[in-house]
C-alpha cells in the first residue's frame, strides 16, 4: 500500500506544496506522480493529498491530516523494521564486496 517511493513523494509534496515540483525533484513524470496520488487517495478512507488546479493564482497540493498520519505511521514502521533487523543488515553489509573508488 505504501513504500519508500510513495512515502518520499508525500514528503516532497509536503515540503514543496506541489505535485509537479515533487515529481521533478524525484525525476518522475507529473503523470506518474499524479497516478500514484490518485491511487493513494482511493486506497485510504480519506484522501491523503488535497490539490487545487494551477492558473493565474497558482495551484498547489498539501497533505491532509490523513496524509500526515499515514506518512508518520509509515516512517515509524520503517524505523522499527530497521531497528529490529539491525543485526541482519550488519551481517549482510559485512558480506558485501569492497568497491574501489566508491563506484
Amino acid at each position: 500500500m505504501l513504500g519508500p517511493g510513495r512515502a518520499e513523494l508525500l514528503e516532497r509534496i509536503s515540503s514543496t506544496g506541489s505535485i509537479a515540483a515533487a515529481a521533478r525533484d524525484m525525476g518522475m513524470s507529473y503523470k506518474r506522480a499524479w497516478m500514484l496520488i490518485e491511487t493513494l487517495n482511493a486506497m485510504f478512507r480519506a484522501p491523503v493529498v488535497d490539490s487545487s488546479r494551477g492558473g493565474p493564482g497558482g495551484g498547489g497540493a498539501i497533505l491532509t491530516e490523513t496524509g500526515q498520519t499515514v506518512l508518520a505511521q509509515y516512517r515509524a514502521l520503517e524505523a522499527r523494521a530497521i531497528a529490529a533487523g539491525a543485526e541482519e543488515i550488519s551481517n549482510l553489509q559485512a558480506m558485501l564486496r569492497d568497491i574501489p573508488d566508491g563506484k
